[in-house]
């Protein structure tokens, strides 16, 4: 993509209302704009982000099982009264009627709505385990919201939900889903780290919230340094298979948010060289809450006896756009964002430091066309720019690779690579540039 044709409005001041590192940095790198409060538009940049986490959270799913469908952001309320929240679940609910007197809302979750479909159709034990998913627009009516798409009223996420016959097949299920969690933000290039949590308005009796930690993250939270370095992409795990020696190994070991924190406990479970205290903000929540929607709903099936028993249910959700100003948070420096390359809107920044120049257009429009034929996503800046805008912009877009083309490389044959990340740069053959890259 040529930035002359690319829409990218970013700002060079801060704005006045945004708080925190990524919504600053959200602003400024023209991904989003608001369109009310706790409500962004998002624009090409920021999409193109938003896209790249679903793709790997999607991609995780399909492999431990799931099936994607669809459901609506607008739903009954008389589901929601059948299930009992209706009425508990308070202000954040944003609650409409259409023009024929129906009681509707905006979905904050979907455990209702994903019951009423699995009830209508699932009859036997024969039916089960069922694993389904959706990534789909949720509205929560935050009294303040504020901190960007951290803490915002419209966010898209993930939520799946795993029906079974017995207590011992949702474990298995909430067991996957927690292995499952850990590489997909792994895969983002997050050290995510699982800790107990309260089941809230959800309801049930075994959650785990997954953390990542960032200077400025939301709450406090207290961990064993082998958490944080553990690399769980290097594991080889069966998802078919019995995964609770997998979910042991890390629940195992010491991790809780200010809320949970039990010092003494920390102080005598953990070394003094492996304590960690730290900010972290949370990435997802997975909940088994058994019975607790299928009862209500009378959601049940027949088992090997003939008797009608009422499913066993968990929920699992990431919330995927929050993961956008999470992954800023934990990866940005004074220049700008930083991001990982899984996630990053483009692969690489190409640099034309002298727009109009014959040899300088001839050499970036080669190595542009040599990049993109090489599979590698690129953000060609040829606007007639300073230079030193052009370097304040890719830094501040955080694109994990710059290759620069100027007069004085072209001198000798090379152009100028500059990791991201590292602040290293390279000078190169363009023949070489291109072999490095695509490493």
């Amino acid at each position: 993509m040529r930035l002359s044709q690319f829409f990218l409005p970013t700002l060079k001041e801060v704005p006045s209302e945004a708080q925190i590192v990524s919504h600053q940095l959200m602003l400024r790198a023209g991904m989003i704009r608001q369109s009310s409060a706790g409500i962004y538009s998002w624009l090409p940049l920021g999409y193109r982000v938003l896209r790249k986490i679903e793709q790997i959270v999607r991609e995780e799913q399909d492999a431990a099982g799931c099936q994607e469908l669809l459901m609506p952001t607008i739903q009954p309320a008389d589901i929601w009264r059948e299930s009992g929240r209706y009425d508990d679940y308070g202000k954040e609910m944003l609650r409409i009627t259409d023009r024929h007197g129906r009681e509707m809302l905006y979905g904050p979750t979907n455990e209702e709505l994903i019951t009423e479909i699995v009830k209508a159709s699932v009859r036997s034990y024969r039916d089960l385990p069922k694993l389904l998913y959706h990534v789909q627009w949720k509205f929560r009516d935050e009294v303040r919201p504020r901190f960007g798409v951290m803490r915002g009223r419209e966010f898209l996420m993930k939520d799946s939900y795993s029906f079974d016959l017995d207590r011992e097949g949702a474990r298995r299920a909430y067991n996957k889903m927690f292995v499952t969690y850990l590489r997909t933000y792994a895969r983002m290039g997050l050290k995510a780290i699982p800790m107990q949590a309260d089941t809230g308005p959800i309801g049930g009796d075994l959650s785990h919230e997954f953390i990542i930690l960032a200077q400025t993250g939301e709450s406090e939270v207290f961990c064993d340094r082998e958490l944080i370095e553990r690399d769980v992409l290097s594991e080889a795990v069966d998802l078919d298979g019995d995964l609770q020696p997998v979910v042991d190994t890390w629940t195992s070991r010491y991790a809780a948010t200010d809320e949970m924190h039990e010092p003494t406990r920390f102080e005598a479970e953990v070394p003094e060289d492996r304590r960690v205290s730290a900010r972290g903000i949370e990435v997802g929540h997975i909940f088994y809450f058994g019975t607790k929607y299928s009862e209500a709903m009378g959601a049940t099936v027949a088992n090997q006896e003939g008797l009608q028993v009422p499913m066993e249910m968990g929920s699992y959700g990431i919330g995927v756009s929050r993961l956008v100003g999470a992954i800023i948070e934990a990866c940005h420096d004074e220049a700008g964002i930083v991001w990982p390359r899984s996630v990053a809107p483009f692969d690489v920044g190409l640099i034309n430091l002298k727009v109009g120049d014959l040899a300088c257009d001839k050499a970036a429009s080669d190595m542009y066309q040599s990049l993109r034929l090489a599979g590698l996503d690129v953000l060609y800046d040829d606007a007639d720019e300073r230079a030193g805008v052009k370097f304040a912009n890719m830094d501040l877009i955080g694109l994990p690779f710059q290759v620069v083309v100027g007069p004085r490389g072209l001198k000798t044959g090379v152009v100028e690579i500059k990791n991201r990340a590292t602040g290293k740069r390279y000078e190169l053959s363009p023949e070489s540039a291109l072999a490095h890259l695509t490493v």
